[in-house]
């Protein structure tokens, strides 16, 4: 079973994703609250996958995939931005610093679930 960890401030959205993924098979889910708290957790465990936010607090979702990027652990993880955020300039920059996918929010469960299936299989 894949380990999946999602990084984003607000808990209700949290909750959404990890329940949207534990209806879809994959239950071994962890949460972070901003960028510093998800940096913390994916040193102190090895996820085969990362769902992270843009815009939180402490620390952003570009600066949490540049400082993870720097992990050898984390260098080809697939890490997937879910954010509100949906123009093409910040889609660029995601994909410079090294996401993997780009999710708009609000999401839907079954596009979620497909761009984690995909990205879990390469």
């Amino acid at each position: 079973m894949p380990k999946i960890l999602i990084v984003d401030d607000s808990n209700m959205l949290r909750d959404m994703v990890k329940y949207a993924l534990n209806e879809g098979g994959y239950p071994d889910v962890t949460e972070a609250v901003d960028g510093v708290d998800g940096l913390e957790k994916a040193k102190s465990a090895v996820f085969d996958l990362i769902v992270t936010d843009i815009n939180m607090p402490n620390m952003n979702g570009f600066d949490l995939i540049i400082e993870l990027r720097k992990l050898p652990t984390y260098a080809k993880t697939p890490i997937l931005t879910l954010t509100t955020e949906k123009n093409d300039d910040m889609k660029a920059k995601g994909k410079a610093v090294g996401a993997t996918g780009w999710i708009v929010k609000p999401f839907v469960p079954e596009q979620l679930l497909k761009a984690v299936g995909i990205v879990l299989s390469r």
